[in-house]
């Protein structure tokens, strides 16, 4: 199917219009950057992360009411796919000390409440667990199931059947699932993910997102070098940048606008960003290979031309593509839920931007240089 098959629009004499455009858009994201920054996930800041998935809707009013009085700080609290979902973020990657002894009593509480005056010995006891000792298995299976009941993580000793010691973890999850058990009994809940990432990782995988968009240009900055010429893999890699920027500098400014898109950067998100870069050079290729084939057969014409005929030529492959590529994005974005929204997004706004830059970044950025420089560009 070929659609626009004779079209003929002057793109590049548009061009001025669109630097423009961009220019506002780029500013107007590094100023949002600058002064309200980017929200990055627990993979770059480190840190802990419950998802929850409650059986009937919740009011997240009354879940961070609750999470306040339990002695964590300050612990972001925000809805996850849907009235009944819930997220929980804190930066903290161990109980605070001041907390500990609170959450010794409360699994005390529990062995007690089970099994009232029944000996028990603590053989072993860290910021992040206890090993308690039974007087025979069957007590020992029963406690560790009923602590487990109450949102601590638990775990035998050993697997013989004559284990009578258990181990139960004293995490920021545990204390949070305890607390939110015992208050939301009528509302019973599944945990989704748990994630803990160290802020020395996070700190690491930051260095290592950035090295790997860097490195990526780099190559197709050689790439290109190679297959075009100088000039044509210049105006593919700034255009690439151009991309980056525009769709970072969205992240930043739609945070706290639409409730839907309060992304966040993550690894995902990183990757996102490699996948549109590879998306938008292949866009672009397709585009200079078109100037590199008109050029050798209408060798007198100015580059100008050239370029608008080829543009022209490849509109209806760029529609076709990008159309139904968007809509893929587009219901990923709407079905796929909060896991998959922020790649899916980074995805459908780099489609577009990619698209739009393949003509009025790199194809323009090509003429421009050429034009200053009153040089003629020959394969």
């Amino acid at each position: 199917m070929r659609l626009f098959e004779n079209l003929n629009i002057d793109f590049m004499s548009k061009r001025g219009l669109f630097y423009a455009v961009s220019a506002v858009i780029i500013i107007l994201g590094a100023l949002s950057i600058v002064f309200r920054g980017l929200q990055f996930g627990i993979d770059f800041k480190g840190g802990s992360e419950i998802a929850l998935q409650f059986s009937n809707p919740i009011d997240i009013g009354e879940i961070r009411n609750q999470v306040d009085k339990i002695g964590l700080g300050n612990v972001e609290v925000k809805t996850f796919g849907g009235s009944t979902g819930i997220l929980l973020r804190t930066e903290l990657q161990e109980i605070p000390q001041n907390v500990l002894p609170e959450v010794k009593t409360k699994i005390n509480s529990i062995i007690s409440n089970t099994y009232p005056g029944i000996q028990k010995e603590i053989i072993d006891s860290t910021f992040n667990s206890v090993t308690y000792s039974f007087p025979d298995p069957t007590s020992a299976e029963v406690l560790s199931n009923r602590i487990n009941q109450a949102g601590f993580q638990t775990s035998n000793v050993s697997e013989e059947p004559t284990n009578t010691a258990i181990i139960v973890r004293l995490g920021i999850s545990d204390w949070i699932k305890e607390n939110l058990t015992e208050k939301f009994s009528d509302n019973p809940f599944t945990v989704l993910k748990e994630e803990k990432v160290g802020p020395k990782i996070g700190q690491e995988l930051k260095r290592d997102a950035v090295v790997a968009v860097f490195l990526s240009l780099l190559v197709i900055l050689i790439y290109l070098g190679f297959r075009f010429k100088f000039i044509f893999a210049l105006g593919a890699v700034a255009a690439l940048f151009h991309d980056v920027l525009i769709t970072l500098g969205l992240f930043s400014i739609m945070y706290g606008v639409l409730p839907g898109l309060n992304l966040e950067i993550t690894t995902s998100i990183v990757a996102a960003f490699l996948t549109l870069v590879g998306y938008s050079i292949n866009d672009t290729v397709v585009v200079f290979d078109r100037v590199r084939e008109n050029l050798k057969i209408h060798k007198t014409l100015p580059l100008e031309e050239t370029m608008n005929r080829s543009i022209n030529k490849t509109m209806s492959r760029t529609i076709i593509t990008g159309v139904t590529t968007l809509l893929t994005t587009l219901v990923l974005m709407i079905f796929g839920g909060e896991v998959l929204r922020g790649f899916a997004f980074t995805l459908f706004i780099g489609i577009i931007v990619g698209t739009y830059s393949s003509i009025f970044v790199a194809s323009a950025f090509v003429l421009e240089v050429a034009s200053r420089a009153n040089k003629k560009v020959q394969f």
